[in-house]
């Protein structure tokens, strides 16, 4: 991650970190440091449950627990949530008080770890306004979106926070409502 954010620093370049509860001790300075730097901090739950089933307890506890850490590292916020595997049904959805974050580009640079597939991927399927899903858990993922974001800063994007592209496209994101991108919505079950 401290890498990732080097890079992301020299290209002047923006992004959402979505990130797991359980793995923030011992990481606040990180965390402080993406705050400080301008990227956008999320909630990922606190272990990385699959949120569609699980009890509706359980959906409130996990997003809690990571919130109030988030708290404690970083101070206060709107920490958006990306459900885990991006799924969560209506009924859950509904105790989320704030709006959700799916994507619409995938690379699936967890499968793949090659940065040069994970590279082609997303130039071949992005557009402007997408949210490009990449895991900087892999050092492959790392090296794939410094080149992306060297290759889309050719072509004239600009790489913001998920919050200032909601800005920028006027699109008042809503609580409970799990985006793809401002302007799409993903089906709940």
């Amino acid at each position: 991650t401290a890498r990732l954010l080097d890079g992301l620093l020299e290209r002047g370049a923006a992004a959402t970190f979505f990130v797991i509860g359980e793995q923030i001790p011992g990481n606040e300075a990180l965390l402080r440091r993406m705050r400080s730097e301008g990227h956008q901090i999320g909630n990922h739950t606190y272990s990385h449950v699959r949120l569609l089933k699980a009890e509706k307890d359980a959906v409130v506890e996990e997003v809690h627990k990571a919130e109030t850490l988030l708290r404690e590292a970083v101070g206060e916020g709107s920490f958006w949530l990306r459900p885990p595997y991006g799924l969560i049904g209506a009924e859950r959805a509904g105790l989320i008080k704030t709006p959700m974050i799916y994507w619409s580009v995938d690379p699936e640079d967890w499968k793949l770890l090659n940065k040069e597939k994970v590279v082609s991927a997303v130039l071949s399927a992005v557009q402007p306004g997408d949210i490009i899903l990449l895991h900087d858990f892999y050092s492959t993922s790392v090296d794939a979106a410094l080149e992306i974001v060297d290759r889309l800063q050719e072509d004239g994007y600009a790489f913001v926070t998920v919050e200032e592209l909601f800005r920028i496209q006027e699109e008042e994101p809503q609580a409970g409502v799990l985006y793809a991108r401002p302007d799409r919505r993903r089906e709940l079950s």
